[in-house]
C-alpha cells in the first residue's frame, strides 16, 4: 500500500490546487452574480455538456481501464494502443452526433434540463447552451485520456486539468460582468477545451500515438459494449439524480438553485480532494488484483480505502454541519451574495453533509464491483436509490423547498451504500466489513466529541473577538484547529490502524522535502 498511499497523496496535492482554484471560481461567481437569475442559468447550462458526457464518457472511460489491462495482458502493448484509438474514435463519433443534436434542438434540451425557466431567463439559457454544447467534443476526449494516463501510472496530470479550466472561467466571469454577458458561456467552452489539450502532451510521453482506426466488430469493443451497457445505465441513474434535483430546483424561488450549487461545490471539493484521489489510484490496482485472482489483496484494498475515507471525510462532514454558516459567510458573502444567500447556502450545506461519507464509500464500492466486471449490481442498487430520491424530492420540496432536495440526496446516498454492502457480501463473502464498521464507530465517537469542542471554541472566540471578516476568520480557524487536534488525539488513543498509515505517508513526504 505504500506506493498506493504516495500516489494518492500526490493526487491530493494536484487536486487541491485545482479545487482551491475551483472554490475561488465559485467565490468570484457569487461576488458578481450572487444567487440571482444569471447564476441559476450559468449553473444549469454549464452542466448540460458535463451531464451528457458524465453518462456516456464516464461509463466508457471507467470500463476502459480493466479492458485495457486485459487487452494488454492477452495481446500486448500495440494491441492495447489500437484498442485505445478504437474507443476514442467511437467516442468522438457519438460526441459529434450529440453536439449536432444539441445545436438543432437547443430549446428542447433546455426544456428538459431547466423546465422551470420562463421568459427571458429561458431565452438566455438557450443562447448559453448553443455556445457551450460543443464542449462535449472536448470532455469526451478528456475522459478517455485521463483513464489512459491512469493505467500508465500518471495520476497527477488528470488531477491538474482543473487549473486552466478554472482560470479561464474566472476570467470569463469577471470580463462578462463588466462587458458582455455572453463572454461567460464562450469562456466556459474555451475552458472545456483545455481539459483535453492539457493532457495530450503527457499522453504522447506515455507512448500514445493516434490512428484513425474504427472497428465496431472488434472483439474487445464487443466485450466493452457488453460491460458498458449496464454501467451506462448505472451512471445515467446517478446523473439522473443530479438532473432531477436541478430540474425541480428550477421551479423554486430565484436563488435557491444557486444556493444548492454553492453548497454542493463545497462537498464536491472534499470528495475530489480525498475520495477521488484514493479511488483513482485503487481502481487500476483492484482491476489487476481481480485479473490475478488476488482475493486477499482485493479485500485489503477495499478495507484500507474505505477506512481512510471514513477517517478523513466523517469529521469534515460533522465540521461542515456544525460550522456551516461561518464557513459559507467567509467564503462567499460579499458583493451580491448577501446574508439571505448565506442562510440558504448554509442550510443546503448542512443537509448535503449528512450524506457526504456515504457518497465517498459508495464510490469505493462501485469501483470494487467494476474491477470484477460486474456493472449490473451498481446499476440495480442505484436504480432503487434513484426511485427513493425522486419520491423524497416530490414529498419534501413543497414543505422544505431547496432543503428538501438536499436531504433527499443524502438519504438516497446512504441507502445506496447499505445496498452495495449487502450485495458485496453476497458476491464475495467476507470483505472486511467488521473492520470497516469498527473504524466507523471509532471515527463517529471521535467526530462527535470533536464537533462539540469545535462549536464550543467557535462560539466563545466569536463572543470574545466580535463580528467582522478577519475576526470571524480567526474564530473559525481557531475552532477548526482545536477540532483537528482533538480528533487526531482521539483516533490515536483508540488505536485506529489507518492512522499509522497516514503518519507513514507524512514521514515519507517530509523525508523527500527535507533530505537528511
Amino acid at each position: 500500500m505504500s506506493k498506493t498511499a504516495k500516489a494518492a497523496l500526490w493526487i491530493m496535492v494536484a487536486t487541491m490546487l485545482s479545487k482551491v482554484l475551483g472554490f475561488f471560481r465559485e467565490m468570484v461567481l457569487a461576488n458578481f452574480y450572487g444567487t440571482g437569475n444569471i447564476a441559476d442559468i450559468f449553473v444549469v447550462t454549464l452542466n448540460i455538456p458535463g451531464l451528457i458526457i458524465a453518462v456516456i464518457g464516464s461509463a466508457i472511460a471507467t470500463t476502459y481501464i480493466p479492458m485495457y489491462f486485459n487487452t494488454k495482458e492477452k495481446y500486448g502493448e500495440e494491441q492495447a494502443l489500437k484498442f485505445t484509438n478504437n474507443v476514442l474514435n467511437i467516442c468522438y463519433i457519438m460526441a459529434i452526433v450529440i453536439a449536432v443534436l444539441g445545436l438543432l434542438f437547443t430549446r428542447e434540451f433546455v426544456t428538459v434540463f431547466a423546465g422551470g425557466f420562463k421568459g427571458e431567463k429561458f431565452e438566455i439559457a438557450v443562447k448559453f447552451t448553443k455556445i457551450m454544447i460543443s464542449g462535449v467534443l472536448f470532455l469526451s476526449g478528456s475522459k478517455l485520456f485521463s483513464s489512459y494516463l491512469q493505467v500508465n501510472d500518471n495520476f497527477v496530470v488528470p488531477g491538474l486539468i482543473g487549473l486552466p479550466y478554472n482560470i479561464i472561467i474566472i476570467a470569463s466571469i469577471i470580463i462578462s460582468a463588466n462587458t458582455n454577458l455572453y463572454v461567460l458561456p464562450a469562456g466556459a467552452l474555451l475552458a472545456m477545451s483545455t481539459q483535453l489539450l492539457f493532457q495530450l502532451p503527457f499522453a504522447f510521453k506515455k507512448s500514445y500515438r493516434y490512428k484513425p482506426y474504427v472497428n465496431i466488430k472488434d472483439e474487445s469493443i464487443k466485450e466493452l459494449a457488453v460491460l458498458v451497457l449496464p454501467m451506462l445505465m448505472g451512471v445515467a441513474i446517478g446523473q439522473l439524480n443530479v438532473f432531477v434535483d436541478r430540474l425541480l430546483g428550477t421551479h423554486l424561488p430565484s436563488g435557491q438553485l444557486a444556493a444548492l450549487n454553492y453548497a454542493n461545490r463545497l462537498n464536491e471539493f472534499v470528495m475530489a480532494l480525498f475520495v477521488t484521489s484514493i479511488i483513482t489510484v485503487i481502481y487500476p490496482k483492484l482491476s489487476k488484483m481481480s485479473n490475478q485472482d488476488n482475493n486477499s489483496g482485493y479485500i485489503s484494498t477495499i478495507v484500507k480505502s474505505s477506512n481512510c475515507i471514513i477517517l478523513v471525510v466523517l469529521p469534515i462532514a460533522i465540521g461542515a454541519i456544525v460550522l456551516a454558516e461561518p464557513i459559507v459567510r467567509i467564503l462567499f458573502q460579499r458583493g451580491k451574495f448577501d446574508a439571505n444567500s448565506t442562510q440558504l447556502t448554509s442550510i443546503a450545506l448542512r443537509l448535503y453533509s449528512v450524506g457526504l461519507l456515504a457518497c465517498g464509500i459508495r464510490d469505493v464500492l462501485y469501483r470494487a464491483f467494476y474491477s470484477k466486471s460486474d456493472t449490473k449490481t451498481p446499476m440495480i442498487n442505484g436504480s432503487i436509490a434513484l426511485a427513493i430520491n425522486i419520491v423524497l424530492n416530490l414529498l419534501l420540496i413543497k414543505p422544505l423547498g431547496h432543503a428538501g432536495l438536499a436531504i433527499s440526496t443524502s438519504i438516497s446516498s446512504i441507502i445506496t451504500v447499505v445496498l452495495l454492502f449487502i450485495s458485496l457480501k453476497r458476491k464475495t463473502g467476507y470483505f472486511g466489513g467488521d473492520k470497516i464498521i469498527k473504524t466507523g464507530i471509532k471515527s463517529m465517537i471521535a467526530s462527535a466529541i470533536m464537533g462539540v469542542v469545535t462549536l464550543f471554541v467557535y462560539n466563545n472566540l466569536h463572543l470574545i473577538l466580535g463580528a467582522g471578516m478577519i475576526k470571524e476568520l480567526i474564530s473559525l480557524s481557531g475552532s477548526v484547529l482545536s477540532g483537528v487536534v482533538v480528533y487526531s488525539l482521539l483516533v490515536i488513543i483508540m488505536k485506529v490502524e489507518e492512522v499509522g498509515l497516514a503518519f507513514d505517508i507524512l514521514k515519507k513526504v517530509k523525508n523527500k522535502l527535507i533530505p537528511r
